[in-house]
């Protein structure tokens, strides 16, 4: 009965600990995946894009930026992205009247990191050729998890600023110029554990972003650091932290019982009873 109260306690305190780390676990799941329009922010975005990228608009995930440019123009906007998250940016593209139109466009979605390296995306239709037909382009790019640290000659995608941009990539001579509508919006999926790594950045990767001392000059000028000012709406977490190390310590203790009950089961009774002390 002892043997068998041991093992209930050990499998009781394990299923304790794997609950404690089963709300980050859930994050990963596809139910958790956030949709830009249903995000419970405020939508609200800029309503002008910059047309390089120091003059990119700057807006949050959840909300809706919006533009209107003429075809052949660069739109640039920018949101944070932070440790863990995995930024889906989606863009849709209303095309001038078909009677002015002369033939397909091709558009084209690109997103950049604070370093203004090019990230790769994982799925999604960067690219769509639309018929002269057409009247609206939907286009997506869904981004590698951002990571806490990455080595110096790594493309991984790292905690800071990153820039969308929209533009036209194929069109007839006779269409550029014409009159274009843009919407674009970012969601984020937090990928937890999953995708963490050891170590962080000394600061997320921002334009302006300064040594310490700027940041401490800024700091007594009342003025709010470029690493601040760029921070997403709940700042910018620490990268050391991540839901890793309670399923490390829960694998840690969840082995260490199954060693006892082992060792429990297999001890055996001990000296029969029947053999005399002295033998």
């Amino acid at each position: 009965m002892r043997t068998v109260r041991m093992i209930a306690a050990g499998a009781l305190a394990g299923a304790a600990l794997l609950g404690l780390a089963a709300p980050a676990a859930l994050a990963d799941s596809p139910s958790a995946t956030a949709d830009p329009g249903a995000d419970t922010r405020s939508t609200a975005g800029p309503t002008e894009a910059g047309t390089t990228f120091r003059t990119a608009a700057r807006f949050l995930p959840g909300q809706r930026a919006t533009a209107r440019a003429a075809t052949g123009d660069y739109l640039y906007w920018v949101f944070p992205a932070d440790t863990g998250q995995r930024p889906t940016v989606k863009a849709t593209v209303t095309l001038p009247d078909t009677a002015v139109r002369h033939g397909a466009t091709t558009w084209r979605v690109d997103v950049y990191d604070g370093l203004r390296r090019r990230q790769p995306c994982m799925y999604g239709t960067q690219s769509r050729t639309a018929a002269k037909e057409t009247a609206t382009v939907e286009l997506a790019c869904v981004l590698r998890p951002v990571r806490a640290a990455a080595d110096a000659w790594a493309n991984d995608p790292l905690p800071g600023s990153y820039y969308v941009r929209l533009t036209v990539t194929g069109l007839p001579d006779e269409d550029l110029g014409q009159p274009f509508s843009a919407q674009v919006g970012v969601s984020t999926v937090d990928k937890g554990g999953a995708y963490a790594s050891d170590g962080a950045l000394a600061a997320p990767l921002v334009p302006g972003a300064t040594t310490a001392d700027q940041a401490e000059a800024d700091a007594d000028a009342g003025r709010p650091s470029a690493v601040e000012a760029a921070a997403p709406e709940d700042g910018w977490s620490s990268g050391w932290w991540s839901d890793r190390w309670l399923w490390t310590a829960a694998g840690g203790i969840l082995a260490a019982l199954a060693g006892v009950a082992g060792y429990v089961l297999t001890r055996g009774a001990g000296r029969p009873s029947r053999i005399p002390p002295a033998v």
